[in-house]
């Protein structure tokens, strides 16, 4: 037999190379597993292609490490077709264990049958492709070692190809690591079939095949360009795809956020009216099905609005969120409380019968009615619910919803702080209510709206300095409507800052007609609500009204309640400077019945105090309520403003309140309001210029 001998560093070459295509075909594989459809195919062979070509390439250059004393040379067709068997095989065998999301042992031993065939069916192809004669002896034990070691290397390629195709970081070192492994197995299979080959003494090559020496050059340049290539663009899609996986992720997280803003309010993060509505639809589905019963409870705090234009937006907000967390640790069960705005709330709750939403209500009145301490000060609230039940109480959302704030509404009007069941009586209210809101829609376009005016007087009973308009509403149907009956509407609708800005331009015309008629030096005073305060176009309305009916700023007063103007003192402080710069004045109205302090009342650029009438109804010498008036009569003439006393009906108040100093008095006592037509007919009906002479 001829004596073999192998170049250490061509063997070495080999052996990367076995390693380089293993960790390719692994990436690869990676590839697959994240990848769908023809995508996926694609990688599937070029990672079975990348490991076919590595094996192969391995096997010849393992091949062109042996030294013999003879010429060696390939047969071109044997050649090719044992690449093309260890493609074939290797795109198989990875195409049977990779394309399904759980492996088998039934698919891993036949994929590692199939590749250990190909790796074997290639080997000995290969040896079969060298042109000599009189041919190989072997040695069919090595042989047989060499099989088994093709199978058992194919079978852990396999399980490795697939338990390390996802992931990132350690992976990829354990993917490097089964590189090692399966490049060491696929050249022990290859050197042990090479033990197992005998060359003949005698034996000499042929000059007819391709030359060993260019073949060395073709396959170690061709192998790594594919597997370098093959690679690259692996590694290349891993990072794409790692980025867009970030992408996605992020994308993910931003919509998650937008379904959270989209479906829950901001400041309690409960559900919000759209996440109600499709909880409350799945109610009712659920309920028609299992024959079951929910409860939809209508709930409104009492004396929310008091604590927010007293103690300002952050202190209210502040209360809701604790009035949340209190009213969610109470519950229990399945259940959805929702916010629908303001101190609205509404709780969807699965009852076994009636009672069972009776218990969850006084429950919830009763956690709700203990005080609340929030930013140093201790508040009561308390909580006015209606509770609907389906079935019975409605047949779909709107109504149930309809019939929950109805039963809440009779809850408010018989004294608050408790639950109601709704009962078909209440819908006259309700549907009350909810007309007058429609009919407030078109009040403005079809002029239903109306000023009447109330004399001030110059104390104690005049001549008459100006008056205040108070809006009233001539329902077509329900006649002379007082603002108390539709105001809250207004103001709950957002239609109050229309109804306002109505007002001003009114009362300026009303008041440019008067000074055409002789009277130049009388006054008006509209009141400005809290929302109508807050606009940021308040300065420009006024300008306009003003403009349009030309009337001098001075004679116009804008009346702000303490606790609007307390609300944000330094925002009111910089609005009503803004307004008096022009000329208009201002008016502290209801004071004495918020929480002021001291330094922002010095800073206001008002140029008048009003008192509330609730003082002057019980008013009486030596009476608390006179210490109190007495107190901000004197306040007032320390700040240099004048005092208005609204709520006059008896001499004895009229008396007691010039005496004191207040400077201007209104009252049923001196007149009630009227229409502007009808002015003429209060008493002491006379220019006002004598009594201006006179301050």
């Amino acid at each position: 037999m001829l004596v073999t001998s192998y170049d250490s560093f061509t063997v070495i070459v080999s052996i990367l190379v076995a390693m380089l295509a293993s960790f390719t075909a692994l990436d690869m594989a990676g590839r697959v597993a994240s990848s769908t459809g023809r995508v996926a195919l694609a990688w599937l062979f070029g990672g079975g292609f990348a490991m076919g070509v590595g094996i192969w390439a391995m096997h010849f250059i393992g091949m062109l490490s042996m030294s013999l004393e003879m010429v060696m040379s390939y047969d071109p067709l044997l050649t090719a077709i044992s690449m093309i068997v260890a493609i074939s095989a290797s795109i198989f065998a990875l195409w049977l264990v990779c394309s399904s999301t759980h492996l088998s042992w039934r698919r891993l031993l036949g994929g590692a049958l199939i590749l250990g065939s190909g790796v074997v069916a290639m080997h000995y192809t290969g040896m079969a492709a060298l042109v000599f004669t009189p041919g190989i002896s072997w040695n069919w034990g090595w042989v047989a070692v060499s099989v088994l070691i093709a199978l058992v290397a194919s079978c852990a390629a396999l399980w490795l190809a697939f338990h390390l195709r996802e992931g990132q970081g350690r992976v990829t070192l354990l993917r490097l690591g089964a590189s090692v492994i399966m490049g060491c197995a696929i050249a022990g299979m290859h050197y042990t079939g090479m033990v197992a080959a005998n060359f003949p003494m005698h034996s000499h090559g042929a000059h007819s095949g391709v030359n060993s020496e260019w073949l060395a050059i073709l396959v170690t340049v061709v192998t790594l360009a594919i597997l370098g290539i093959t690679l690259l663009v692996s590694m290349l899609d891993a990072r794409m795809q790692a980025r867009t996986t970030i992408l996605a992720h992020s994308l993910a997280e931003a919509n998650r956020e937008l379904a959270q803003l989209a479906l829950h309010d901001n400041l309690t993060r409960l559900p919000n009216r759209i996440l109600l509505e499709d909880r409350l639809e799945q109610a009712i589905n659920k309920s028609n099905r299992e024959k079951s019963q929910f409860a939809l409870m209508f709930m409104d705090l009492d004396g929310f609005k008091a604590v927010n234009d007293a103690f300002g937006h952050h202190v209210g907000d502040n209360l809701l969120i604790a009035v949340t967390e209190r009213m969610t640790g109470m519950m229990k069960g399945h259940y959805t409380l929702a916010r629908m705005g303001g101190d609205e709330f509404v709780l969807l709750i699965e009852i076994g019968d009636p009672n069972d939403a009776a218990a969850v209500a006084d429950m919830l009145v009763k956690a709700v009615d203990r005080p609340f301490n929030i930013s140093r000060y201790e508040l009561m609230v308390s909580l006015s619910i209606g509770i609907a039940v389906y079935p019975g109480d409605g047949n779909d959302e709107r109504e149930l919803m309809f019939n929950a704030d109805a039963a809440m509404y009779h809850t408010k009007n018989n004294g608050r702080n408790g639950y109601n069941f709704f009962q078909p009586s209440m819908n006259t209210l309700a549907q009350s209510q909810l007309q007058l809101n429609n009919d407030l829609w078109q009040a403005l376009d079809n002029q239903e709206l109306r000023l009447f005016y109330q004399p001030k007087y110059c104390a104690p009973s005049g001549p008459i300095l100006g008056f205040e308009a108070l809006l009233r509403w001539q329902h077509p149907t329900r006649g002379l409507l007082a603002p108390d009956i539709f105001l809250p509407i207004a103001e709950k609708t957002g239609m109050i800052v229309n109804i306002g800005n109505w007002v001003i331009d009114e009362a300026c015309r009303q008041l440019h007609m008067w000074h055409l008629q002789g009277h130049p030096h009388w006054s008006v005073a509209v009141n400005l609500s809290a929302v109508q305060f807050e606009q940021s176009g308040l300065v420009e309305t006024v300008q306009a009204a003003l403009a349009k009916h030309q009337i001098p700023a001075e004679l116009l007063t804008l009346e702000v309640t303490e606790t609007t103007a307390m609300r944000d003192p330094e925002e009111s402080v910089r609005i009503l400077t803004e307004l008096t710069r022009m000329g208009v004045k201002a008016s502290i109205d209801d004071f004495g019945t918020g929480y002021s302090s001291l330094l922002y009342l010095k800073r206001l650029p008002a140029s008048e105090l009003k008192i509330d009438r609730a003082f002057v109804n019980e008013l009486q010498a030596h009476s608390e309520d006179a210490t109190i008036v007495s107190a901000i009569v004197a306040l007032a003439q320390s700040l240099n403003l004048k005092v208005v006393a609204e709520g006059v009906e008896t001499a004895d108040q009229q008396a007691f309140l010039t005496g004191l100093g207040c400077n201007t008095l209104q009252g049923y006592l001196l007149g009630k309001p009227l229409p502007p037509e009808r002015i003429s007919e209060l008493p002491n009906f006379v220019d006002a210029a004598d009594a201006l002479a006179q301050l």
